[in-house]
Formats: C-alpha cells, sequence, structure tokens
C-alpha cells in the first residue's frame, strides 16, 4: 500500500526513546492555528518558494518534462537558486519499510526505533499499518493527536511500544475553535490509552494565552492524573513556512 510523508529525520532525539529515526506523514485532520508543520496539513504534494532567495529570473516558468513539476506549473529543478521545493512524496510501504531499515544499520546497537509524526499519522492508518508490521522488530512509537475512530486508535496502539499522545485544550468548545474539531474522540482515546498501560507521554504545546492558561492546564492536569506530562514551549519560527507554501499563518 502507498502512502504519503513529507520527512524522514534521521538521529531524532526528542521523538521518544534513545536515538531514533522519524517518519513524518502528510495529512492531518486538524487544523491548529499555531501549527509548526503547515506542509504536514495537506495530505498532498506542496510547492514550497523561498521567495528571499528568488532573482525572478523566471527559468522555473519555462517548460519542461519532469513528471513531478506538472501539477506545479513550473519545473522545480532548474532554479540556479534553489528556491523551489516539493514537499511530499508517495511511497509503498515496503519500499519505505526497506529503506529506514537500511538506515538503522549504521547506528546498530544504539538505535533507539522509529516513531511516525506527522501530520497526523492515524490520518493514513492503512499505510501506517503496514508500516508497522514491516518494522515489527523494532520499537516502534507514535506521535498523535488522538484523533481518530476509536478502533483505528485501539488498533494502532495496541501494535505500538510507546505513544506521545497531545492534549492541547481541555475545554471542548475552545479546542474546536483553535484546532477545528472537538476533543471528544481524543479524550476518549486518552482513557484508552492509560487503561492499556503502554508506556506514554502526554504533551501539551504552551501557546500563549490559549493552551498555557491556569484554567487551561489545571484543567488537563485533571483528566491526565499521573500520567507524564511534557508542556512543549511555543516556537515563535513557528509561521515562517506559511508563507512559502502560499498559506496564512492562523496566529
Amino acid at each position: 500500500m502507498s502512502g504519503t510523508i513529507f520527512d524522514i529525520k534521521e538521529m531524532a532525539v526528542h521523538d521518544g526513546p534513545g536515538i531514533r529515526t522519524t517518519v513524518f506523514f502528510k495529512g492531518c485532520p486538524l487544523r491548529c492555528r499555531w501549527c509548526h508543520n503547515p506542509e504536514g496539513l495537506s495530505q498532498k504534494p506542496q510547492l514550497m518558494f523561498k521567495e528571499n532567495r528568488c532573482r525572478h529570473c523566471g527559468l522555473c516558468y519555462k517548460k519542461c518534462d519532469h513528471e513531478e513539476c506538472k501539477p506545479f506549473g513550473r519545473c522545480v529543478h532548474i532554479c540556479p537558486q534553489n528556491c523551489l521545493e516539493i514537499t511530499g512524496k508517495t511511497v509503498e510501504a515496503a519500499t519505505l519499510a526497506d529503506e529506514l531499515k537500511d538506515s538503522a544499520k549504521v547506528l546498530g546497537n544504539t538505535f533507539g526505533g522509529f516513531t511516525f509524526s506527522g501530520g497526523e499519522p492515524l490520518f493514513q492508518y492503512k499505510f501506517l499499518l503496514e508500516l508497522i508490521d514491516k518494522l515489527k522488530n523494532y520499537h516502534l512509537c507514535i506521535e498523535t493527536s488522538g484523533f481518530a475512530q476509536n478502533e483505528v486508535f485501539k488498533t494502532v496502539i495496541d501494535k505500538l511500544d510507546f505513544v506521545i499522545m497531545d492534549i492541547k485544550i481541555a475545554d471542548n468548545d475552545l479546542h474546536k475553535e483553535f484546532t477545528g474539531v472537538d476533543n471528544t474522540r481524543i479524550i476518549e482515546n486518552y482513557r484508552y490509552l492509560k487503561a492499556s498501560g503502554k508506556p506514554h507521554i502526554i504533551r501539551t504545546p504552551l501557546i500563549p494565552n490559549i493552551c498555557d492558561t491556569e484554567d487551561n492546564l489545571s484543567a488537563i492536569k485533571k483528566i491526565i492524573g499521573e500520567s507524564p506530562w511534557e508542556k512543549l514551549p511555543y516556537n515563535s519560527l513557528a509561521g515562517a513556512k506559511y508563507k512559502m507554501l502560499g498559506m496564512e499563518y492562523g496566529l
């Protein structure tokens, strides 16, 4: 089965136990106003244009025969300043698994495992499940919003070794206002995760005046109890990629 990814990060140390390789899945059902991976929102490949490098030579608008360039009406490969980049590619699960295994050999016994991030990996759960099965002899982790049908969440989580899950906003109405979806499924899925005994960490991004309020953090604490909890500082550079993708930053 094929799926769409937009990045693979090797030597990752913040995406689960040990030194890992993180695969970033393209596509997400949430629209968090502060999202720092906007290239992970759409499941389709996108053109990233680094305008600050552009000399306006016009070479990229000349006709080319590259199949990957045709959807964008520009040649991605000709730019002398490397202003253009396609973010997102379609891969077969079996092919990707082989590539990941080869990359892991370099670290030998120090390799911690693979982490599936995004975007939202559960958005492509069938592709994810096939990839998990082909990597089953490794330590496997997911970074997820937890927004998925309950049966999908359970099926995926039961196959993994570690879960990093976001709980961003406790109030349902505020969650829908700032992420585009309510948090009913998320809370239900978290409760399944906790009851399962699966090793996990809950993460909350400290978005100023949205997620970092005393009321919100206190409410999240009541939900998660003694679950390990990381509070992530707001990334003030989060909006930089939006313009390159022709998108607007929500904050």
